[in-house]
């Protein structure tokens, strides 16, 4: 098991992990320094506890708003769903109207009679 050091509010502690997960251990450390060196810029040197404590609580406050937003957002994600299922369910069906025969024929003759009398009318003109 592997054991690296971490620096956090500018004091170094050794932390064991295992293998591989070096890499989140330096993320997980580098977000809670963070906050403790906001800690450091706004009170100053504070016994080491109370600023591991501080920087935790203040991560956890974080946690706590981004999962709020996480809800929110599940919610309105569930609220679209329904709305696009409804929408499938009652989008209107088209029909498209089928033209009689009779009425298909009746109007290829009168093209064909128009057409023999546009001839005509040629001829004369």
């Amino acid at each position: 098991m592997p054991e690296i050091t971490i620096s956090i509010g500018g004091r170094n502690f050794s932390v064991a992990c295992q293998a591989g997960e070096e890499h989140f251990l330096h993320a997980a450390a580098g977000m809670l320094d963070t906050e403790a060196q906001t800690l450091l810029s706004q009170i100053g040197r504070i016994p080491e506890s109370r600023m591991l404590l501080m920087a935790g609580l203040m991560l956890a406050d974080k946690t706590a708003g981004v999962e709020d937003q996480i809800r929110a957002a599940e919610a309105r994600i569930l609220e679209l769903e329904a709305q696009l299922r409804d929408a499938r369910e009652n989008r209107p069906h088209l029909e498209v109207p089928v033209v009689p025969q009779e009425v298909t024929d009746t109007l290829a003759e009168l093209a064909a009679r128009a057409e023999s009398l546009a001839d005509k009318i040629e001829e004369r003109g």
